[in-house]
């Protein structure tokens, strides 16, 4: 069987699961995962004497994807949230976290620092990245995908571009399928950084 078919088969044994859930009794606990920290492993970061800076607003997400279960995408229009497959942690902070870890590796000569209220600087850019896809599908593929701008201290757009990663997995399961997203968001944090060295 090939790793696409057990990847529907999956995604269809989730969907009989979900419709099921209301008449079966409790089942175990879901097992929880956390995003893989970058392939290469965080430098140390920048600090106040760096050339440049960075803000990152946390990823905004669909509303689909913000949610405690892994997402499967099943067919060309069906996302399935798993049930006993969840983020350990909100995915919106797991990406932002890994996402700042994996930038400020990418550019050491670069200060990044969440974007908060209050922190204007000349010279600062500000990043800011909406997801509509990070999700598992039918067709054995880590699925990244959305739209990232880039902005300067006075607010004004440099560039805008739209995100799209695929990764294949490297097994089967939900497991490997952490691990695929992982190494798509280092993917996407190489595109980001090259984005962010093109606009200075």
């Amino acid at each position: 069987m090939t790793r696409q078919w057990k990847l529907a088969a999956l995604a269809a044994t989730m969907i009989m699961a979900t419709g099921l859930a209301g008449c079966a009794s409790p089942g175990p606990s879901p097992q929880r995962y956390t995003l893989p920290a970058a392939a290469e492993g965080y430098q140390a970061a920048a600090g106040a004497e760096a050339e440049h800076l960075l803000l990152l607003r946390p990823p905004r997400l669909a509303h689909y994807l913000d949610v405690d279960g892994m997402v499967m995408q099943v067919d060309d229009i069906t996302l399935v949230e798993a049930r006993g497959h969840q983020w350990a942690e909100a995915l919106g902070r797991q990406l932002e976290r890994g996402l700042r870890g994996r930038l400020a590796d990418r550019l050491p000569d670069t200060r990044v620092m969440l974007d908060e209220a209050g922190v204007r600087e000349p010279g600062a850019l500000s990043l800011r990245l909406e997801l509509d896809r990070f999700q598992g599908r039918h067709d054995g593929l880590a699925v990244i995908g959305g739209q990232w701008q880039l902005r300067d201290a006075e607010g004004r757009l440099l560039a805008m571009a739209p995100l799209q990663v695929e990764t294949e997995l490297d097994d089967d399961g939900y497991p490997a399928l952490v691990r695929a997203l992982g190494r798509g968001w280092d993917s996407a944090a190489d595109q980001l950084a090259e984005a962010v060295r093109r606009a200075r």
